[in-house]
């Protein structure tokens, strides 16, 4: 793995904006390539000086969509079988699949949105969400909200690390349970105060 991922920081490094669109496009469409590695290294660069914060943040969500579009429909038109049949072939982990799907079971379309921040089922949550053909419109929408806090914190954390952005490799998974209830504590707190200001309207 550890040839691999050389190769994919040459080619970040050699292409810019472009690779990390398409790395992220590939990494959403299912294929295992770190978000962390992509991103954390393209934090690093705009550390460097060679990308801007907005750009990457642009190539990260343009690529993290399109890959994300392309997996909804492989499950909505091949369905589950078509991945069980042919996933192997793209490296796609049935247990991966599986514990995805778990959780749109459990949560449904919301899942979309939060596992967005969670390893491993961010990969792959699509693929649930395209074999129940839910409303392709609001799945972009949660993709969306999802992927762009995530995408922008570890964009932000490789930037602020620097020379040590892999860091990010060895504590991702730390990371995104960290990220995550920093989110629910922010939108809790978010929700109260926009409650008292409402409630001070009404007076």
């Amino acid at each position: 793995m550890e040839y691999f991922n050389q190769i994919f920081l040459s080619f970040i490094a050699s292409w810019g904006y472009a690779a990390v669109a398409l790395l992220m496009a590939a990494e959403n469409a299912c294929i295992p390539i770190p978000s962390e590695l992509i991103l954390g290294f393209a934090g690093y660069l705009i550390f460097a000086g060679h990308m801007s914060f907005e750009g990457a943040l642009a190539a990260g969500m343009t690529g993290g969509l399109l890959g994300s579009i392309f997996a909804y429909e492989v499950g909505a038109y091949g369905g589950r079988p078509f991945v069980e049949k042919y996933g192997k072939y793209f490296l796609i982990k049935q247990s991966h699949v599986d514990v995805a799907q778990r959780w749109f079971d459990r949560y449904g379309l919301k899942a979309v949105f939060f596992s967005r921040m969670l390893p491993v089922v961010r990969t792959f949550i699509s693929l649930p969400a395209g074999f129940a053909r839910v409303n392709r419109n609001r799945f972009f929408l949660y993709t969306i909200a999802g992927s762009l806090p995530w995408t922008a914190a570890i964009l932000y954390a490789g930037m602020l690390l620097g020379e040590s952005w892999t860091d990010l490799m060895a504590y991702g998974h730390e990371a995104s349970l960290i990220f995550i209830v920093g989110a629910v504590i922010a939108a809790v707190v978010f929700y109260v105060r926009w409650k008292k200001k409402k409630e001070r309207r009404l007076r």
